[in-house]
């Protein structure tokens, strides 16, 4: 089985994680220097939520600033279009940011927001 980490800089790591919980992430363990916590998303794929000064350590490059720059887009599935909504204002609720309403492109519904750091996710559900 593979398995997808997703490692993300924050600014607050117990906020940062309350606020995955909120989506339904479930919380793994916090790092034994406790500047980074494990969230497993789903059976395959695991976030890694690291304080600022943890993942430039990490990666030996400052980390760039999400409200004025992007590396990248999370994007993570649903199994239906309610469901995508559903997941979203959720993040709304949490404190997240909407990117506006749902849009669709063929099969593809599609439906985004920025997280208390300003990374950029989407929730995306595959009629089929």
């Amino acid at each position: 089985m593979t398995i997808t980490f997703i490692n993300l800089p924050v600014r607050d790591l117990l906020s940062a994680a309350e606020f995955y919980r909120a989506l339904g992430f479930t919380t793994g363990h916090t790092e034994p220097d406790g500047d980074s916590m494990v969230l497993t998303v789903s059976d395959n794929t695991r976030l890694l939520l690291h304080v600022r000064s943890a993942f430039e350590a990490y990666t030996g490059v400052p980390t760039s600033d999400p409200a004025t720059s992007r590396e990248v887009i999370v994007g993570l599935s649903a199994e239906s279009r309610e469901r995508v909504d559903e997941l979203v204002d959720r993040a709304v609720v949490a404190g997240g940011e909407s990117l506006g309403v749902g849009s669709t492109n063929g099969p593809m519904y599609m439906r985004g927001f920025r997280d208390l750091d300003g990374h950029q996710w989407s929730f995306l559900h595959l009629a089929g």
